[in-house]
């Protein structure tokens, strides 16, 4: 969490401080679009040129992203969350996917375990609306319903790090789905370990969350090797 500011801190680092904390509270979710500049004059009582600078700074650091013609929108969580966000720019998509998919094999028998009836539902409702974006055919619909329902497995395991670890990387994670959606098909094996996964959940049986988990991972690798092929041709 970032510190108050002291006392001899600029507009603009005071500005900035604010903005953090509006972040890390949780006022403002990643991927929301902050207020308008106008707003935010008027909520912080400084001027336009402080509030510009401070977006700025901001997004130089990785905190805050500007999107032209659409607003300024929440990248990250944290300063590290940021600063994690760089590294992932720059790494392979085998890295990242190894990434993914330790976090989720280790979510799925902790949620199996500790999950909550809430945390259930939302399980359940998220893999209903992942079937529904397979079946629309819309690539872009499948690909948020599908991190909507791995956001839902871990955030279900009870452990709130690996919870806040796995969203610093959902738009990577989220990258990944898009990538290997098309070398995807009903035949890998393990294609069927969503479903699996969801129901050992709700059996709370961790032993087999971990199977499907597993199962999952495979499924991955085998598109990979796919897409790798295809790429060779």
């Amino acid at each position: 969490m970032p510190a108050p500011a002291k006392p001899g801190a600029t507009l603009v680092q005071r500005t900035i401080g604010r903005i953090e904390r509006s972040i890390e509270s949780g006022q403002w979710a990643v991927g929301d679009r902050i207020p308008a500049e106008g707003q935010l004059v008027e909520e912080f009582g400084v001027g336009r040129n402080t509030v510009r600078e401070a977006v700025r700074a901001l997004c130089h650091t990785g905190l805050l992203e500007a999107r032209r013609g659409d607003g300024t929108y929440v990248r990250a969580a944290s300063d590290l969350n940021a600063a994690l966000q760089r590294r992932l720019r720059r790494a392979e998509l085998k890295h990242i996917l190894q990434v993914r998919l330790a976090i989720e094999r280790e979510a799925a028998p902790a949620a199996a375990a500790h999950r909550g009836e809430a945390d259930l539902a939302r399980i359940l409702s998220a893999l209903l609306a992942r079937h529904r974006a397979e079946e629309s055919g819309d690539p872009a619909a499948y690909v948020e319903k599908d991190v909507e329902f791995h956001r839902a497995v871990v955030a279900a395991s009870g452990n709130p790090l690996m919870t806040e670890l796995y969203e610093s990387i959902v738009e990577s994670v989220r990258d990944s789905i898009a990538s290997l959606r098309p070398s995807w098909t009903p035949e890998l094996p393990g294609a069927s370990a969503h479903d699996d996964l969801a129901d050992a959940i709700a059996r709370s049986d961790p032993e087999a969350a971990a199977k499907a988990a597993w199962a999952h991972t495979l499924t991955v690798e085998a598109a990979m090797e796919r897409m790798a092929g295809a790429q060779l041709r």
